[in-house]
């Protein structure tokens, strides 16, 4: 099975946390934390600033690692690198994703959260 490695960008204003709506592939509509692929050549930290920039319009502080997931979904395999980010300018433009929501901690349940996600949601909860 083909390992896709990505990282994910679990963003924190005030006691908010920022999550996305896929807009495309096969788990279009499923909501995650905005990221994207590593590309050759780049740390996570590199990537994840990257990825969104290129999504969001938006220029992010990457901060503490919070975990790696793995996850099988049924045609690949995913690693993927979760870090604490901060927004330091942009406006957080939805440009792959078809909605956005800010969530407190007790909205975290509030919406259908892809899989490799949900693993993360309690680790975060307590974190918050």
């Amino acid at each position: 099975m083909k390992t896709i490695k990505v990282v994910a960008a679990v963003i924190k204003k005030e006691n908010k946390i920022f999550a996305t709506q896929r807009g495309y592939g096969e788990l279009k509509g499923g909501w995650e934390f905005p990221g994207g692929k590593i590309e050759e050549g780049e740390t996570s930290k590199e990537a994840l600033m990257r990825e969104i920039m290129e999504e969001l319009e938006t220029k992010i502080e990457v901060g503490e690692w919070i975990d790696t997931v793995e996850y099988d979904y049924p045609t690949f395999h995913l690693s993927m690198e979760c870090f604490w980010c901060t927004v330091v300018s942009g406006e957080l433009i939805l440009k792959e994703h078809e909605e956005a929501k800010w969530l407190s901690k007790e909205e975290l349940y509030s919406v259908k959260w892809l899989p490799a996600d949900i693993s993360l949601i309690n680790k975060i909860k307590k974190m918050m």
